[in-house]
């Protein structure tokens, strides 16, 4: 695990983006002191990663489905006394 200082972090922080993207934490100090660890994001989620997910689940029963399809028409159509029209 690198150490780095933060005058270096700001110089070269693309460089060390990098390093980090590469699976590299790398410390930074300021005065001598550790300040911070810049390490790689644990799980960055993505559409396709939540499209694999839903892919793997069973289908909504019919009752279910149709709560929410009446739901998401109130939401969409009815702009209620909350909404300039």
């Amino acid at each position: 695990m690198p150490t780095v200082t933060a005058t270096h972090a700001s110089r070269h922080l693309p460089g060390l983006l990098d390093a980090v993207a590469h699976g590299e934490t790398v410390t930074i100090t300021r005065s001598g002191r550790a300040v911070a660890e810049v390490r790689p994001a644990a799980n960055v989620s993505t559409a396709g990663a939540l499209r694999r997910a839903l892919a793997g689940l069973p289908p909504l029963d019919d009752d279910l489905e149709a709560d929410i399809a009446a739901a998401t028409r109130l939401l969409t159509q009815d702009p209620g006394p909350w909404r300039a029209g």
